[in-house]
């Protein structure tokens, strides 16, 4: 049954990125955009989880949680810049 659920959660997922891409491209305004991207950096880390529970292995949880540090900061340092704050 785990499998069938994992399988129906990764096909979920890929879908969610596929739409998610076209989103960030197809917007306009820079805020959603932001929020597009960073929405699609989740999406890919729980791609990333699910295929370390799946196959066993634990180097997708490294990438995984290098993803997530790195969206955050981008996320971070994108939403300062947009609203003109210093980022340091």
């Amino acid at each position: 049954m785990h499998v069938v659920v994992f399988g129906a959660a990764a096909v979920w997922m890929t879908i969610l990125l596929a739409m998610l891409v076209a989103f960030a491209i197809r917007t306009r305004s820079t805020t959603v955009r932001i929020l597009a991207i960073d929405a699609l950096a989740l999406v890919l880390v729980a791609l990333l989880v699910f295929s370390s529970a799946a196959n066993q292995q634990p180097y997708y949880l490294d990438a995984a949680l290098a993803i997530s540090l790195f969206s955050f900061i981008g996320t971070v340092v994108a939403a300062r810049r947009l609203g003109n704050e210093r980022i340091l």
